[in-house]
């Protein structure tokens, strides 16, 4: 059952590093109430998130949390917050709950969601 396997890894997170589960609870949470078609699952090591298609991931290492974008070099990037070099993915780095909103997250969010419906 997919669910289990999204708390396992949450849990397997908060084992870790309490701020870590926190940052991607809030990120997970964030992310799956902009439209309730987004489906989630784990993948990659990570979460993957999806309408339709994949759009985003999260995924949580030793520093910092990622939210990986899909299709990131092609998003608006006017906060210059998008990070990596490769043909398609782009992701921005997190290392705390108010990463959150001084790096628009949401605003990165709402811009991948819309492009992965257009494609």
């Amino acid at each position: 059952m997919p669910t289990d396997r999204i708390e396992k890894l949450l849990q397997d997170i908060r084992l870790l590093d309490n701020a870590r589960f926190e940052l991607m609870q809030s990120l997970r949470e964030l992310i799956l109430n902009l439209d309730p078609s987004i489906s989630e699952e784990v993948k990659y090591g990570g979460l993957l998130f999806s309408v339709s298609k994949p759009f985003c991931g999260i995924f949580s290492y030793a520093k910092h949390a990622s939210l990986e974008f899909v299709e990131g070099a092609s998003l608006p990037d006017k906060f210059k917050q998008l990070e990596g070099e490769g043909k398609l993915r782009r992701h921005i780095k997190l290392s705390s709950l108010q990463d959150i909103e001084a790096k628009h997250v949401r605003e990165y969010l709402l811009s991948a969601l819309g492009a992965s419906r257009k494609s």
